[in-house]
């Protein structure tokens, strides 16, 4: 289950204080570099949302206006759920355990969080259960929603390279994550005004956060897939055992096609 050798050089304490002051250095200089990073973000251009998308959510049907829930800023988490997968991607789970406790923080700085997947309603509600996770999770199953901000293929272009993570690329599933953020203003306009995908969602998992601090880091660099050590958080046991040359392996899907309407 070890990537990272963690044998190291040992010093005295006036040497090991005097490293870390010169790491604090560069540390605090990263810090300045992010937040002008930031900065730079919020000043990227807008683009209007012309689309009407109507989504399934727990109380009946829900527009795009509806998700800010009375609020101005808006975060959509695209959650690899596809239509007759069997159960929501391990990555995007391992994001999602981080949801719930950003809610309330949220929504006293003007933001509403939700999540949008693929698969119809019964399906999402289910698996939500499963994980035990409350945050508003709606349906886009009979919307464009999804590939026009970049997260669905079909199965015939997936015989090519498609545009994912604003360049052309081969991508081994129909479904991809992604994370996209809406303003709305005073006159109800939406606007488009980001989106981020693949390691452009690190910054959502606070456990790599934690990682990051530790000897042996994220411990990925041994593996074929960099998150291929994660399970979904019901499925971690005593036995459970890394194998290093797994490749991402999207979720089987159910047999039989998928019914909208199921488990209404």
């Amino acid at each position: 289950m070890t990537a990272t050798q963690t044998q190291h050089k040992v010093v005295s304490k006036d040497e090991w204080l005097k490293a870390r002051v010169a790491h604090l250095a560069a540390e605090k200089e990263f810090t300045r570099k992010r937040d002008e990073l930031s900065r730079q973000r919020r000043e990227l251009p807008w683009e209007r949302v012309r689309k009407d998308y109507i989504f399934e959510g727990p109380n009946g049907p829900e527009t795009l206006a509806d998700l800010f829930a009375g609020r101005r800023q808006l975060i959509v988490y695209h959650f690899m759920l596809g239509p007759n997968w069997e159960e929501g991607c391990k990555s995007c789970s391992f994001l999602a355990d981080h949801f719930d406790a950003t809610q309330i923080h949220l929504a006293h700085r003007d933001v509403r969080f939700a999540v949008v997947s693929r698969a119809p309603l019964p399906r999402i509600n289910a698996f939500q259960k499963r994980m035990g996770w409350r945050f508003h999770w709606v349906s886009a199953f009979a919307t464009d929603f999804q590939r026009d901000y970049g997260v669905h293929f079909t199965t015939e272009e997936l015989e090519a390279e498609v545009n994912y993570n604003y360049h052309e690329i081969r991508f081994g599933s129909e479904e991809a994550p992604g994370l996209s953020v809406f303003y709305k203003d005073e006159a109800g306009e939406i606007f488009h005004t980001y989106s981020t995908y693949a390691r452009g969602l690190d910054s959502l998992a606070g456990t790599y956060h934690f990682l990051d601090l530790v000897p042996k880091g994220r411990d990925e660099d041994g593996l074929a897939f960099t998150m291929g050590w994660v399970r979904h958080h019901d499925k971690y046991a005593d036995g459970y055992v890394l194998d290093p040359t797994a490749t991402y392996e999207k979720p089987r899907e159910m047999s039989g096609c998928c019914n909208h309407e199921e488990g209404a």
